[in-house]
């Protein structure tokens, strides 16, 4: 075992090119000091600089006629150069006395043609001295020339520099970045989390009738409920496009939905209402839906309207009419997205509820045939969705290979499947949802927020908006697995407890599941927030905004004063979040 040990780690330190001999390369090592301390001074704080030159006067040739070089003055900063005069390419030294201490400048050859050439580098002290050995250019000539030394000198008070300006705008972007995706992940993780939740999901059956009406009404309902978002919104276009008839159709709505809400669905009444009263009913309640629907459009119309009228507006009502305006164009673009999924949702509840109440008591031959054609039309309507995926990405562009092939396959695996399972009563749907719903979630988290923002650049653009949608996603990833997990772990007694009472599935959820959860929510939430501040640094780096942008184009131009600025910003944060999460935690939880 000890030789496979050495034989593997062996392997590791190859693939891995570990090579220490470039730890003692000099210039890797003068690099790396140079790194390190420009990291250990952050530039967060500035002067107003003026400029001194030092210079001391230099023959090249020597003249014929021993020239008189004048002393320097040694009261202050000043150059010494040996040999004082020489012909050109000879090598020379120069020093300097008095300088600002432990400074990097240049040293300059200053011809009577005003044009400097660079003799090298130099390095003071603590003293501000300095040393350098370097060559005379070939720059020949009877007038006097000039050796130059010129370095910045701090004058008057400190003041913040626009480094530390910019790390904090971008640090403040950070954390609110990341705390619209913390909130938008909570909002979708929390309900998938039941999903995904097994001792949730197991005891969720179905008949085969009722399984396979559901499959068929959900597509058909979500396209119906579509059909209706689109209509309704057409239909609201000039109420939308004037502030006044916006708010007065709200208002005129609410009404008639409260009045036709209060008779579709009356709280008291004695004795089964007639047939033709429960379909006037019926048509108050479709009625009262497209009015909602019909609101929520005006709503978001007015909030674009009264938003687009105050977004010029300088400060805080400025500010808040662009939420407003966003707020508003959020909700049209959901409503359609919302309806759908309602419309999918009671259409696929009605017919599984039917499925119940009128296929599920017939007897076993008639109800196998019903089976067997719902369970060919529901294998056919699943095959057929996948097809048409399929074809959108791969744009095959084949109706018998995307249509018709897929709904033969798919119709002869829905026969099957009933087959199969024609002697169960009911089948365990609530474990397929929970499985599916957990590969999901794995595959979401197994690509990482630096990829996803990739992706959402392209879409909405280089900019924080992209990186909020990156983190949200992995998000609802991460915390739809935590969440999950917690419900798993509550105490089966107040569930047990709550069933026994003959509760339904939503009442054993909220009485007895929630109120066990409620603390672990609230811990993994607010740790899930810290992440994501640490990790927006990362997505950042692929043009997801943030602080991460902004470091990531200082170390591109080495400017590492500006980049440990950067970093000494990130590391406070994390700290005051932590400390701010333990502190909410130890509070609440």
């Amino acid at each position: 075992m000890i030789i496979l040990g050495v034989i593997i780690y062996a392997f590791g330190f190859q693939v891995t090119q570990v090579n220490f001999e470039q730890i003692h390369s000099p210039k890797r090592q003068e690099s790396l000091t140079r790194v390190i301390r420009a990291l250990f001074h952050p530039d967060i704080l500035e002067f107003d600089q003026v400029e001194t030159q030092v210079n001391v006067s230099f023959y090249t040739p020597c003249p014929v006629q021993p020239a008189e070089i004048p002393e320097p003055d040694r009261s202050g900063a000043y150059l010494e150069i040996t040999p004082k005069c020489a012909d050109p390419r000879t090598e020379i030294t120069i020093e300097g006395f008095n300088l600002v201490p432990n400074q990097r400048g240049q040293v300059y050859f200053i011809p009577p043609s005003k044009v400097t050439l660079g003799l090298g580098t130099y390095q003071t002290d603590g003293t501000g001295h300095f040393q350098i050995t370097s060559r005379v250019p070939p720059r020949t000539s009877d007038q006097v020339q000039h050796i130059r030394v010129a370095y910045n000198r701090n004058v008057g008070k400190p003041r913040i520099s626009q480094a530390a300006i910019d790390t904090w705008n971008k640090i403040i972007e950070t954390v609110f970045l990341a705390l619209l995706a913390t909130t938008f992940g909570i909002i979708f993780a929390v309900p998938i989390s039941f999903l995904a939740a097994r001792n949730i999901m197991r005891d969720v059956t179905l008949p085969m009738s009722s399984l396979s009406l559901s499959i068929i009404g959900w597509p058909l309902g979500m396209y119906v409920g579509g059909l209706v978002a689109g209509w309704v919104r057409d239909k609201s276009q000039f109420l939308t496009d004037n502030l006044l008839f916006s708010l007065i159709g709200i208002v005129v709505s609410s009404v008639v939905i409260w009045l036709l809400m209060r008779f579709a669905l009356p709280q008291e009444e004695e004795g089964r209402p007639s047939l033709s009263t429960r379909l006037l009913r019926l048509i108050g309640l479709l009625i009262s839906i497209l009015l909602m629907i019909l609101v929520l459009y005006l709503l978001a119309g007015l909030a674009i309207g009264v938003g687009e009228s105050f977004r010029r507006q300088p400060g805080l009502i400025g500010m808040l009419s662009r939420f407003l305006m966003n707020l508003g164009e959020i909700l049209q673009l959901l409503i359609a997205v919302v309806v759908a999924f309602i419309g999918g949702g009671a259409l696929s509840n009605a017919l599984a509820k039917w499925g119940r109440n009128h296929i599920y008591p017939l007897k076993q031959p008639a109800r196998l045939i019903v089976n067997l054609i719902l369970g060919a039309l529901a294998g056919a309507t699943i095959a057929v969705l996948i097809g048409a995926a399929l074809d959108w990405i791969y744009q095959i562009n084949s109706p018998l290979a995307t249509f018709w092939t897929p709904a033969l396959v798919g119709g002869l695996l829905g026969i099957t499947t009933v087959m199969v399972n024609r002697n169960k009563d009911k089948l365990p749907i609530g474990l397929t949802v929970y499985y599916i719903t957990r590969t999901i979630l794995n595959g979401l988290r197994a690509i990482e927020a630096l990829i996803w923002v990739i992706i959402f650049v392209v879409w909405v653009g280089i900019g924080p908006f992209a990186g909020m949608l990156a983190l949200a996603l992995h998000t609802i990833a991460t915390l739809g697995k935590l969440y999950s997990e917690q419900v798993e772990s509550i105490m089966p007694g107040p569930l047990e407890a709550v069933k026994a009472t003959g509760a339904t599935r939503t009442q054993v959820i909220i009485y007895s599941v929630i109120p066990q959860i409620i603390p672990l929510y609230i811990s993994f939430s607010m740790y899930r927030w810290d992440i994501n501040v640490r990790m927006s640094t990362i997505v950042g780096f692929a043009g997801g905004g943030g602080i991460g942008f902004l470091l990531l184009q200082n170390i591109n131009l080495l400017n590492y004063r500006a980049a440990s600025t950067q970093m000494l910003a990130i590391a406070i944060v994390v700290a005051l979040m932590d400390y701010l999460s333990s502190y909410i935690r130890e509070r609440i939880v």
